[in-house]
């Protein structure tokens, strides 16, 4: 077992980097609505399909935009954390040196 603590800044960056192409996705959602309705069109003439779509689509818009803040808030945190945890270790690190 070795002295110390060891931060995983670089899988706290990873995560980081993953939770901006999720809220990035969240973002865009909302606009792919028409494409959606569009690709699902009248099939046999009924309409029924594409308005339950564009139902659940706008009922979602409201979940998808809490979400989006919720993931946003995360990756702030995270991004804090990783910032603190990297300035520590730098000043220790210049503080050991200092030491010397």
């Amino acid at each position: 077992m070795g002295d110390g603590v060891e931060i995983p800044l670089d899988s706290m960056q990873a995560l980081s980097d993953a939770l901006h192409v999720i809220i990035g996705e969240f973002e865009a959602a909302g606009g792919r609505t028409t494409e959606l309705i569009e690709a699902i069109g009248e099939p046999q003439g009924d309409s029924r399909l594409a308005r339950a779509a564009e139902d659940f689509e706008s009922e979602w818009d409201d979940k998808r935009e809490t979400q989006r803040r919720n993931l946003e808030e995360m990756k702030k945190r995270l991004d804090d954390a990783r910032d603190g945890w990297r300035d520590a270790d730098l000043e220790l690190a210049a503080s050991l040196e200092a030491s010397e």
